[in-house]
């Protein structure tokens, strides 16, 4: 079901352009849902996260690996990606994702988050995203008179 002409050109753009945090929903073992909020940078036609290994997410993605993704502003126009997807947990690369993230949301290494993040790399573990289903959604043009110009951010098409 992971088939990689899912993802189109303008999805690719999209994902590679926002730097706004991957909404990330799992099962928990006692069958409820949980969502959380993860950096994410997109390669390859996978989404890659970092987290701690001692994370729970951790715990509920070993149990169950199916999970759905969601990246969208909060801010009008509405626009955005959201899938379905298995992960997979990469223990050697967690702390090589952590420092891409570092450098795609913050821009360097030496601020003081950073320098945090980074002094507990050891304990990162990689979540590799591949999505099986993607859907997109954009409202831009049916918002066009209710939303303030302000910065234009890409949406999906």
């Amino acid at each position: 079901m992971n088939d990689p002409e899912i993802i189109t050109e303008d999805v690719e753009r999209y994902l590679r352009e926002i730097r706004i945090p991957l909404r990330l929903a799992c099962l928990t073992p006692s069958g409820w849902p949980m969502v959380l909020s993860l950096w994410y940078l997109y390669r390859d036609k996978q989404l890659y996260c970092a987290t701690q290994q001692s994370a729970k997410v951790v715990q509920y993605l070993r149990h169950r690996p199916e999970c759905a993704f969601e990246i969208s502003a909060d801010q009008p126009p509405y626009c955005g990606v959201r899938g379905q997807a298995l992960v997979t947990l990469d223990q050697t690369r967690g702390p090589e994702i952590l420092q891409r993230l570092i450098v795609r949301y913050l821009g360097q290494s030496d601020l003081r988050l950073a320098q945090k993040l980074l002094a507990r790399s050891d304990n990162e573990v990689a979540l590799v995203i591949k999505p099986s289903n993607i859907f997109t959604w954009n409202f831009s043009d049916r918002m066009k008179d209710s939303v303030e110009s302000g910065p234009v951010r890409p949406c999906p098409e």
